[in-house]
């Protein structure tokens, strides 16, 4: 899961890979803003086949957050 956010965000966001870990925080690592974050909410339900809740994703901080809840969701 962690591979294929990576390919999205240097793909579709333009984020260098270098700075894409599972440390990496949305806003101050990536850059990420608000309408990125519900893009990748977005393709993260799609690719995936899961509904984010809402306030869950109000939660992420890091893309490692995001990983683990879609991890737990796949489950």
């Amino acid at each position: 899961m962690f591979e294929t956010l990576k390919k999205y965000l240097i793909e579709e966001r333009n984020i260098d890979e270098s700075i894409i870990t599972m440390d990496a925080t949305l806003v101050d690592d990536l850059g990420i803003n608000s309408i990125d974050q519900a893009e990748l909410v977005l393709f993260c339900e799609e690719k995936f086949n899961i509904t984010v809740d809402d306030e869950e994703a109000h939660n992420f901080v890091t893309l490692g957050d995001i990983v683990r809840y879609l991890e737990a969701a796949q489950q």
